[in-house]
């Protein structure tokens, strides 16, 4: 590119980001298509894309395959994209979900009283094995076996999180350029951990219970799909509970074809009598990754995987060039609860708490398009083709109310326009009216 043009580049770029950042262009408006700024500015078809792609790159723009080039708005308060920072204190969040129950602190005060006048305090303190202690492992792997999953305690590591459990799986199993197949829609930390490790994520079409096999088949016999990340139980945004049936079948793709079954159970809790978990059907194929913060509280930091004996000393070392151990003083706290029914009476409550909220988005959102399953803490609502989600997601955090976009679920080139709405972070009060606002600028500016 010679001086003038690289000079006329770089002008067009600026006149744009300035017209955005001022309003004169504002959020939702479609900007030319490349051929009319070609022409309207009297330079080349390829410098036009290159004006359009640097503006995207800003975060100004964002381009949609068949419908054209859009002006975002960059008024939308940090969180509503893949990097999901802290929303506005003064919002009500319908964007994360921390779900918690009256009485916990109580729990954890007296968990506190009792781990410090029984057995080795000082034992606490000390580096733990890699894995976790023998005994919170065995703790774990019970919890498991009343779920469906019988498996030894040597093959269940405990993590700081069900997102370092997915981060550990990934370092231990797969390099920088593999191919893993994910849902077209699918949860904002996986896709944030395969850009860190550089995978190549292929997207597999998602039917109304679960993925599509036919097309994960032909992804699989085309490519070398070394790993399938999957929710079979409560999808995270969908909601679907994938039916045993098509579990089955992705059992037998994996061993026909390799990949390793990466099980993400993090909202399997909330289905009271779900299908048996891929980690059951196939524990040679499968790494079973959850955790404790959703069902227990969100800064209970402790997370396990159930792991195939083959890779079990691979996740040893990633957990240990990650953190060393899970702090000994939490899974302490754990595998107490886990023992004597704590986590099971809590896990049930929420599952109780989760259909209340999800019967009141049902009620206040009556007559739109909502999709998710009848105890989810989130549900998903598709807007018309022509809405354009983050206009009504920016006018929304203007009444002090956060919601997310489909953007950090998508994972094709196409975002669909939606919104997620997390239902179990307010009070359900607070929830229904919020709710009744979402309804009526949702229906004023997307469904009008």
């Amino acid at each position: 590119m010679t001086a003038s043009r690289h000079k006329r580049y770089k002008s067009l770029v600026d006149a744009f980001a300035r017209d955005i950042r001022t309003g004169r262009l504002a959020a939702g408006a479609r900007l030319p298509t490349h051929r009319a700024l070609a022409a309207r500015e009297g330079i080349a078809v390829v410098t036009a894309t290159r004006v359009y792609a640097e503006l995207e790159a800003m975060g100004l723009v964002s381009r949609e395959q068949g419908r054209g080039t859009f002006v975002r708005d960059i008024a939308v308060p940090a969180g509503h994209g893949i990097d999901q920072q802290v929303v506005a204190t003064d919002a009500v969040d319908l964007n994360f979900n921390y779900p918690s129950l009256p009485g916990q602190a109580d729990l954890l005060r007296q968990a506190l009283r009792e781990v410090a006048t029984s057995g080795d305090l000082e034992s606490l303190l000390r580096y733990q094995p890699h894995a976790g202690r023998p005994q919170d492992r065995a703790s774990i792997a019970r919890h498991l076996g009343r779920r469906g999953i019988t498996t030894d305690a040597d093959r269940v590591l405990l993590t700081n999180g069900a997102q370092h459990g997915l981060a550990v799986t990934v370092m231990a199993a797969l390099d920088a350029g593999d191919v893993v197949a994910v849902d077209a829609l699918t949860y904002p930390g996986f896709k944030v951990l395969a850009h860190a490790l550089r995978l190549d994520l292929a997207p597999v079409p998602v039917t109304a219970d679960g993925p599509d096999l036919d097309a994960l088949e032909e992804l699989c016999a085309s490519r070398p799909v070394r790993a399938v990340y999957t929710m079979p139980t409560l999808h995270n945004p969908l909601g679907w509970v994938m039916p045993s049936p098509d579990r089955a079948r992705l059992a037998g793709i994996a061993r026909r074809y390799g990949p390793l079954l990466i099980e993400d159970a993090s909202y399997a809790y909330l289905v009271a009598d779900p299908p048996p978990p891929l980690a059951a059907l196939a524990p040679d194929v499968t790494v079973h990754v959850s955790g404790l913060s959703k069902s227990v509280a969100t800064g209970l930091r402790v997370g396990f995987v159930v792991s195939p004996p083959s890779l079990v000393p691979a996740l040893e070392r990633a957990i240990r060039a990650t953190t060393w151990n899970t702090p000994a003083l939490t899974t302490a706290i754990v595998g107490r609860w886990l023992d004597d029914g704590t986590v099971d009476r809590l896990e049930a409550l929420k599952r109780d708490d989760a259909r209340t909220r999800q019967a009141i988005a049902r009620q206040e959102l009556a007559g739109l398009p909502l999709v998710g399953h009848p105890s989810s803490y989130f549900t998903w609502l598709p807007l018309p083709d022509d809405a354009r989600a983050d206009r009504l997601t920016a006018a929304l955090a203007r009444r002090h109310i956060s919601v997310s976009t489909a953007e950090p679920f998508t994972t094709t080139t196409h975002t669909p326009q939606a919104i997620r709405l997390a239902l179990g972070s307010t009070d359900p009060d607070s929830l229904r009216s919020t709710l009744r606002t979402v309804r009526r600028m949702a229906v004023e500016d997307a469904f009008s």
